[in-house]
């Protein structure tokens, strides 16, 4: 009897427990950068999403197909004494918004605990099994 793991729990759990850990990054990051004026390039941070994929090769589990910057529109305040501000006194500020980058972070935590679970209800049931083995 052949036995195909290529639908296995745990490899599809392992690549969600990825995915998620690098979309943590990218949202902490996000939430890291909220007042960076000055990314380097004379413009603000520019906040950045991961667009997931579902794996194709193993037709199971999930990888991060591409870092998508977000090409909204930068908030403006005024700030006339900032060593940013433009001739009129307003500061562009990135597109970052703290609330919804703390909604996004946990649910990318309660996804990455979901996958956790599940690597940890497969060594019980292994566990088990090997119990009645023995």
């Amino acid at each position: 009897m052949k036995v195909d793991n290529s639908f296995g729990p745990v490899d599809i759990a392992i690549s969600g427990l990825r995915a998620q850990q690098k979309n943590m990054k990218l949202l902490s990051s996000n939430v890291a950068n909220a007042r960076t004026t000055d990314a380097g390039d004379g413009e603000p941070y520019r906040r950045v999403e991961a667009i997931f994929k579902a794996d194709s090769k193993n037709i199971g589990g999930v990888t991060i197909d591409d870092i998508s910057p977000d090409m909204s529109d930068f908030q403006k305040i005024l700030n006339p004494g900032h060593p940013n501000a433009d001739e009129n006194g307003y500061v562009s500020m990135p597109n970052v918004q703290l609330p919804v980058e703390m909604m996004n972070l946990n649910i990318a935590a309660r996804a990455y605990q979901a996958n956790a679970a599940i690597l940890k209800r497969y060594q019980q049931m292994v566990n088990t099994t090997l119990e009645l083995l023995k």
